[in-house]
């Protein structure tokens, strides 16, 4: 854990602007409540909402409670994306190559550039596995003895995928819900039809910010990192790197065995196999991909074959679940908050999300709306950070405005991914299981992650709004 995390005269050495991070910092983690208390007043304003809108308290109700679990496959896969990206990440073969990257960098200023590429690469694969695996990387580098590397600096680079391009590749909460119709609530269906990644994460101007948001993610993180001289090292910080040694025990009593021997493990994965080659020969792979189930099958089968052995798969998926814990208590509230967003008023008429939309409408332009909505994703995302989630929130009217403007809805897809997750630079609720990992706090990092902050969010808000010229628009495409 962490013992004394500021030498002295260190707040001063980072420049005005980390410490005014910190200080930010400081006080969100005294004054802000957990997360779940901001979808809790979402859902009353939400409901004060729709009953100004002339929606009766009796039909708010109903949507509420109708609504609470219309999510329950959606949050049980996006928990399984968390699941999945950590049992592969903290697997024997995962961890071989992490001691085989740590032994590349010469300084600590390449070692912390190294995590940020690191981190923000394999966060286009599953941020899960993005986050677990780059807070190992960084502690098999704090334990070199011949490198001082600031493991502040650290921590805030291997915390930059989830903080900037996760949303842009393929566990976007957003893109794999558009993608997937039976995952989409059947009110938000008619608004936004389907979606495929082909429009969306996999468009080339989508790859182009996030191929320019790794880049210029990396060289803040590299130039922003002290040298050796200032440089505060786990070991100056109390905290302990060496971590826990694993225990492969031998089978004592006969029931055991199994759990041990790889032949359930070779078995299992076999059948898995199967029905694996048989989605992506049926279809095409982007197709196969685009599947969350599959998506998240793939995961799960590939931890299980990496940690070969079951019982150490087993250990692996409970040290997972709790970094799942947000997303099972909340998404259901942000089903509700949707239901209760598409109630019509006395069962007619103009709903709360009709009504918001004609206001979009009314204050942006077809050309304005990328940049309006790229702003105002990017303020609400540090008040509700959660990719999926939020996008259930804001997608009944920020689509349905798409429409009327006529803005391409993949591109306005894209437009709340690549803002939305700009605010999990500053916002604690993300980095929990990556603080874990390291024994840090938020404050030790977010000095750092916030200087990312103000760089990335006007480069990428430009983006989005220059981009958006190149994209024709098409009306929903409704599943067959």
């Amino acid at each position: 854990m962490t013992g004394s995390t500021n030498a002295p005269g260190d707040a001063a050495q980072q420049g005005s602007l980390v410490r005014l991070a910190i200080g930010f910092t400081a006080w969100a983690e005294r004054w802000f409540p957990d997360a779940f208390i901001f979808v809790a007043i979402a859902v009353v304003i939400v409901a004060a909402g729709a009953m100004i809108n002339g929606a009766t308290p009796e039909s708010v109700s109903i949507a509420f409670g109708a609504g609470f679990w219309s999510l329950i496959t959606f949050t049980m896969q996006m928990a399984f994306v968390a699941i999945g990206g950590y049992v592969v990440a903290s697997s024997t073969p995962a961890a071989r190559l992490i001691r085989a990257l740590a032994a590349w960098p010469k300084s600590g200023v390449s070692a912390v550039g190294m995590v940020a590429a690191v981190s923000t690469t394999a966060s286009l694969l599953n941020w899960g596995f993005s986050l677990i695996f780059s807070g190992l990387l960084v502690l098999a580098l704090a334990r070199r003895r011949d490198l001082r590397m600031d493991y502040r600096a650290a921590g805030a680079a291997a915390y930059l995928g989830l903080g900037s391009v996760w949303a842009l590749g393929l566990s976007s909460s957003s893109a794999l819900l558009q993608a997937n119709a039976a995952s989409l609530p059947k009110s938000l269906l008619p608004v936004t039809g389907v979606i495929p990644f082909t429009e969306t994460i996999f468009l080339w101007q989508s790859m182009i910010i996030a191929v320019i948001s790794i880049v210029v993610s990396t060289l803040i993180a590299t130039w922003s990192a002290p040298g050796a001289d200032r440089a505060l090292t786990a070991e100056a910080m109390g905290v302990d790197v060496a971590g826990d040694k694993v225990e492969d025990q031998s089978p004592t009593q006969p029931g055991e065995w199994l759990e041990h021997s790889p032949i359930v493990t070779v078995l299992l994965v076999l059948v898995a196999a199967g029905w694996v080659i048989h989605e992506f020969t049926r279809q095409s792979a982007m197709l196969a991909i685009s599947n969350l189930n599959t998506y998240n099958f793939i995961f799960i089968m590939a931890g299980l074959l990496l940690h070969w052995r079951p019982r150490r798969f087993l250990n692996a998926v409970a040290k997972a679940v709790p970094a799942t814990t947000g997303v099972l208590i909340q998404f259901p509230f942000y089903g509700a908050i949707t239901a209760i967003l598409t109630q019509p008023k006395n069962g007619a008429g103009h709903t709360l999300s009709d009504q918001i939309a004609h206001a979009f409408v009314s204050l942006t332009t077809q050309h304005v709306y990328p940049l309006a909505i790229g702003v105002y994703s990017a303020i609400l995302g540090f008040f509700v950070p959660s990719g999926g989630g939020k996008w259930l929130l804001e997608a009944p009217y920020l689509m349905k405005a798409a429409n009327d403007l006529q803005v391409n809805l993949g591109w306005a897809v894209q437009v709340y991914n690549a803002a939305e997750a700009l605010p999990n630079l500053i916002n604690p609720f993300w980095m929990l299981p990556l603080l874990g990992v390291l024994g840090l706090r938020a404050r030790n990092i977010v000095g750092f992650t916030f200087l990312q902050l103000l760089v990335m969010l006007p480069l990428v808000l430009f983006l989005l709004w220059a981009l958006a010229y190149t994209l024709p628009y098409h009306p929903p495409v409704m599943p067959n």
